[in-house]
Order: C-alpha cells, then structure tokens, then sequence
C-alpha cells in the first residue's frame, strides 16, 4: 500500500511539471542555477504558453503562490506554463550588503534570463506543442517588472505581457526601493541615469505587446501608484492593454485560493477573456 501511494505522488507530479531545464547549457553564459520549469497543456495542439516569473524584490522567488500555483492554474486552463527561475541577489548579499565588494548577480542579469527563456521556448515549440508566435511573459511584483523589461528591451520580445502588481518605476519617489538596490547594485542605485533606463513606465516602445495589469489599491508593498504610472505610460503611447485594479487584495496573492481577497483573485478569470480578446 505504501509502494502505490508513492507511486501515485510520483505520477501526479509527472502530470503537472516536467523536469527543470538548465537554459544557459551549450552557452558561454555560466548561470547553471538558471532554470525553466514546464507545465505543459494536454494534448497536442499547439497551445499558448505562458513564462512565469515570480516574485521576491528581485532579491528571492516567491515560487509557491508566484510561481508553481500559477502554471498549474493556467495549465488546467489548457496553457503551457514554464517557470523561470532567474538570477537574484541573493538574500545574504542583501543583508550584508556584500556586493559593495563583488559583482554578484544584477541588471542585466535577470533581463538576460527571460530573453533566453522566450528564445528556448520559441526553439522548442514543438518538442512542448505550443505556438511559438504565442509566447508571452507573466511577472509578479518584481517579476512584473521584469515582465515589462522584456517588451521593453528585449529581443526577441514577448508576444503579450501580464504583469501582476508589478515594480513599475525605479526613480519615482513611490519606488520600491528594496527592487531597485537589489537589481542596480549598491552603486547603480545611486546612479540617476541608470534609475531612469530601467523605470518601464518611461520607454515604452510603439510596437509594445499588449499588456494585462493588475494592482489593488491597498497594496502595502509596491505602491500602487506605480501601476497608475504604468497604465498612463500604455495608454498615451495607445499600446493595447487592459488595467484591472481591486480595492483590497494587498501584495503577494498570485495564484492562491486563499491569500488576498476574493475581490482580487478574480484577476485570473479576466486574464483568460484578455487572452480570448485577443484571440491567443
């Protein structure tokens, strides 16, 4: 009997991931902790696949409720999802401030993660079934940032965006300001040029993708001024996009089914009709 129950937990994470890949392999970029975790749809038409980036101030991952729960909801949904895990500070080189003496991992690490994601995604559509014109990026928080990083400056670039109670701008005053150290290092947050290229709320492209934005208005982590910036900034350069905003629901909810409110965890519904919107 427990040789069975054993095997059923093996077969049943089988069914929800696969097994990690390591995406910087065969490259000259030594990153081996870099991995994409796929949650692949059933069946075998190509589906929309969906690249997910937690959150953790670019300093962690949240990856339980940021991350696995959100590519099982969307795999459920009949979506790929691959998780990206993407390089961070680092907790102790947050607390200690160590890399005023070393480099550690910074911008444009990250932003190089995700376009390498999207790439390898792409290369292998159809080893995953999915459509490779059909990729897009989610991010929370942070990771929501990132999201926006890559429609901004990356090539290849996303097909459409989700970013999620995202870090918007990183010379506001309304900044997250634990994000902006974490990913400009000790000394480029100091640095205004540098504030300035990586606020997202200030280059976006014409040809951006469309975007799917979420925020609630009692966020206590990332102000939600920030999403007000960033939908002003999509909607002045007429980029096609869909700005969902709740009362309450806070910081931090993702996929769960009891974290936030119930109010915000309705985001999930509207993304899918965001999806059919635009017929991905």
């Amino acid at each position: 009997m427990r040789a069975y129950i054993i095997l059923l937990l093996l077969y049943c994470t089988q069914t929800f991931a696969q097994s990690s890949v390591r995406i910087w392999d065969g490259t000259k970029t030594r990153a081996k902790a870099v991995t994409l975790i796929p949650y692949l749809a059933d069946g075998d038409s190509h589906s929309t696949a969906v690249i997910v980036c937690p959150g953790g101030s670019y300093c962690w991952h949240g990856m339980k409720a940021e991350g696995t729960e959100v590519a099982r909801w969307l795999q459920t949904n009949g979506i790929s999802a691959f998780v990206l895990k993407y390089r961070v500070q680092g907790i102790l080189p947050y607390l200690t401030h160590a890399r005023l003496f070393y480099r550690g991992h910074q911008y444009p690490d990250p932003l190089n993660d995700i376009k390498q994601a999207i790439t390898y995604v792409r290369e292998h559509a159809d080893e995953y079934h999915v459509n490779p014109r059909q990729v897009g990026v989610m991010g929370f928080s942070a990771g929501g940032h990132l999201a926006m990083l890559s429609a901004e400056q990356s090539h290849p670039r996303p097909d459409f965006i989700a970013a999620i109670y995202p870090v918007v701008s990183m010379s506001h005053p309304d900044c997250h300001k634990r994000s902006r150290r974490a990913l400009l290092g000790e000394y480029g947050k100091l640095n205004r040029k540098m504030r300035d290229s990586l606020s997202v709320e200030k280059h976006i492209p014409q040809d951006c993708p469309p975007v799917f934005l979420v925020a609630c208005e009692d966020d206590p982590i990332v102000k939600y001024h920030n999403s007000e910036m960033l939908d002003s900034a999509l909607t002045a350069r007429s980029i096609s996009h869909r700005f969902v905003h709740y009362k309450t629901g806070g910081h931090g909810f993702g996929a769960s089914d009891s974290k936030g409110t119930a109010e915000c965890r309705a985001w999930k519904e509207e993304f899918l009709k965001f999806l059919k919107q635009h017929k991905l």
